[in-house]
């Protein structure tokens, strides 16, 4: 965001035309906006990096962030209710106080729980699902101004979560919890791509990133994150870090949570960055992919066939696993996953033409993008890759008939 007038996303990769900004400061005002507007998008933290939340020149982009920062926490239920407007970091930190925990947290916890859990935003393990998995009920304002409640019993839920904001505004979820936990963080150096055992690997522990510049067929790092009620990991494919690292190189590790096996809350070892430090200055653009996890090794394989393309342009890559889930527009929809994430330079006109060829390189394995990132698949691709798509498309006209919250980005997306 910027202080000039224009407004951005965080990266500054987008600037938005709508007509008007609004950040109302009630449900009710949330609902009279809708009500009273053409075209509304709304905008979460601004971690997106392409024109998911644009709304056009004639539409409106409605924040939620001066909405009250609601976080009911059920100790005997083990949910928590938390409004549309807040972050991670704020939401986690209620819940540990109740003893509590969520079983997973993406890398930075600066994100919208409410914007993360639409776009399919994941952490990473074997058996942890995207985000969106621990979700159990969904409060929107829909088209008309009303309000609409869509928990699991409802056969509409499995395409109201991850929904890219195609249903209406989101003003609360429901999550569920489990007793708190502590985990351990590790980080391994130099583990060769040659003979590697990506599933042996991925098994370690309850989250395992792999991270590479692809300067080199290595990956520089994996950070290892184990639960210590689970077993201590056993690693020997690389040698422990001798000092505190980040995931890019010549970055601040001050920035990065506590490593070399300290244990710690749930909430200060899941996520790579620590919620006080601003994890960069945002120089940056993003892409993702999620394919099926069986072909996790052929897919490295052949991105080390193009890594003199990619090496230029990148920053550092992230190999994770994630759960199937059951939600219609999920990347992880049917199929347990292996996420490849790509943190590039910022330097559009450079990236994209790579961007294509990271996406080629890809293609026979049938990569999803991450919906909040730089791709360049064309739409009648990405419609083959989602078998529910049709579904989610009816559930979209009976919320939204006349297409308020349809942007250029959905419209592509849903074929009309």
């Amino acid at each position: 965001m910027t202080g000039t007038g224009t407004l951005t996303n965080w990266a500054g990769n987008i600037t938005y035309t709508a007509k008007e900004l609004h950040r109302p400061h009630s449900v009710e005002g949330v609902r009279a906006l809708v009500a009273g507007s053409g075209k509304v998008r709304v905008l979460g933290s601004g971690h997106s990096f392409n024109e998911i939340a644009e709304p056009g020149s004639e539409g409106v982009l409605l924040s939620l962030a001066a909405l009250p920062t609601a976080v009911e926490v059920d100790t005997a239920a083990r949910t928590v209710r938390v409004g549309g407007g807040v972050r991670y970091a704020e939401l986690a930190a209620t819940v540990h106080r109740h003893g509590l925990a969520l079983p997973n947290m993406a890398s930075l916890p600066h994100i919208s729980v409410a914007g993360s859990v639409a776009t399919g935003t994941h952490g990473s393990g074997d058996a942890n699902g995207p985000l969106a998995s621990a979700v159990r009920e969904v409060e929107l304002v829909t088209a008309d101004g009303e309000t609409a409640v869509i928990g699991r019993d409802d056969l509409r839920f499995a395409g109201a979560v991850t929904s890219l904001g195609a249903l209406g505004v989101v003003t609360a979820l429901t999550l569920d919890l489990e007793p708190g936990f502590e985990v351990e963080q590790y980080v391994h150096v130099g583990l060769p791509l040659a003979g590697l055992d990506h599933a042996a690997v991925a098994a370690t522990a309850y989250s395992v990133s792999l991270f590479t510049d692809w300067r080199e067929p290595r990956f520089n790092h994996v950070w290892i994150k184990r639960r210590t009620d689970q077993p201590l990991p056993h690693f020997p494919w690389a040698p422990p870090a001798a000092e505190a690292v980040h995931p890019v190189p010549g970055m601040p590790a001050e920035n990065c949570t506590q490593q070399f096996g300290v244990p710690g809350p749930w909430h200060e070892r899941l996520p790579h960055f620590r919620a006080e430090f601003t994890p960069s200055s945002g120089a940056e653009l993003q892409s993702e992919y999620l394919l099926p996890r069986p072909h996790a090794l052929e897919a490295l394989h052949a991105l080390d066939g193009i890594r003199d393309v990619i090496a230029p342009v990148l920053q550092i890559c992230e190999v994770r696993t994630v759960a199937a889930d059951e939600q219609w527009l999920s990347p992880s929809y049917g199929r347990d996953t292996v996420a490849l994430h790509f943190t590039w330079i910022d330097d559009a006109p450079a990236v994209l033409p790579v961007v294509s060829r990271v996406e080629a390189a890809l293609d026979p394995f049938g990569p999803r993008p991450h919906w909040g990132k730089v791709f360049t698949a064309a739409s009648a691709v990405l419609r083959e890759r989602y078998p529910r798509l049709g579904e989610f498309r009816v559930l979209a006209d009976s919320l939204d008939p006349t297409g308020k919250f349809r942007n250029a980005f959905v419209r592509d997306v849903l074929g009309g």
